[in-house]
């Protein structure tokens, strides 16, 4: 299976910016075992500014565009060297990509961009990819690494996109809101009414919600990827969702 994962900012790190060692270092056993039993993964990765606010000594998430990118140049470089260290002692290499809307909108750089995919994984690697969020503005990001993600996920015709998050999936109602909240095991299709079950922003370090996982399902099952959302608080679910076994996970079924 080609297979991408996607990890927020809430599983890599601590609410104060600082890197969730342990959670981290789960991630990438589990990774590195699924591309030893012949997978090929491409993970897409939060964290950059959640781990420069750490690094900078920040307070909060900065809420001005100029220190929003100082904080992913340094939590970048932060974010690489990490994986890059811990894959390495799995014997795996890393190759990091950073993206922006344009390389989806414009067809040279979209081609561009699959080319150099295809390559990779030809050649063994283990891509790691982010918004450049050190040069994106508004006319050019994709503004979440879930719709990012699913854009990934389509480009590269992967078989799954599993999204990392701070829930275990989809609920009826926000289940920190509602305690009658149902859990959604099987969405197939993705009706209107769905988004009514979104909450808001679950972390104070990330960017997304249910909402932005919502609309990556969304663009993942009509072109015929399947897509699952899980808790990153337990990487091992990454084994379930990849073999289909029935487990706390939400699993959005793509019609194909």
């Amino acid at each position: 299976m080609r297979i991408v994962v996607k990890v927020g900012t809430s599983t890599l790190a601590h609410e104060t910016g600082k890197l969730n060692i342990k959670r981290t270092g789960a991630l990438v056993q589990v990774l590195s075992d699924l591309k030893n039993a012949g997978h090929e993964v491409i993970l897409v990765s939060s964290g950059a500014i959640g781990m420069g606010v750490g690094k900078l000594g920040l307070s909060q998430k900065p809420t001005d565009i100029p220190t929003k990118q100082a904080a992913a140049a340094v939590g970048q470089c932060e974010l690489m060297y990490t994986y890059d260290r811990l894959f390495t002692e799995y014997g795996h290499t890393v190759a990091q990509i950073l993206l922006t809307g344009s390389d989806f909108s414009s067809d040279e750089r979209h081609e561009n961009f699959n080319n150099t995919m295809s390559r990779l994984l030809a050649l063994g690697a283990l891509p790691i990819i982010n918004e450049n969020d050190t040069i994106a503005t508004e006319e050019i990001k994709v503004g979440d690494n879930d719709t990012l993600s699913a854009l990934v996920a389509v480009s590269v015709k992967a078989d799954l996109l599993a999204i990392l998050s701070d829930v275990d999936g989809l609920y009826s109602a926000d289940p920190r809101k509602n305690a009658n909240a149902q859990f959604i095991e099987r969405v197939h299709g993705i009706p209107e009414s769905i988004f009514e079950t979104a909450g808001d922003v679950g972390s104070n370090l990330g960017t997304g919600g249910m909402k932005t996982k919502l609309n990556a399902a969304k663009i993942c099952v009509e072109k015929g990827v399947n897509m699952a959302i899980a808790n990153g608080e337990n990487p091992d679910l990454l084994y379930d969702v990849v073999d289909g076994k029935t487990s706390r996970y939400t699993l959005f079924v793509a019609g194909k």
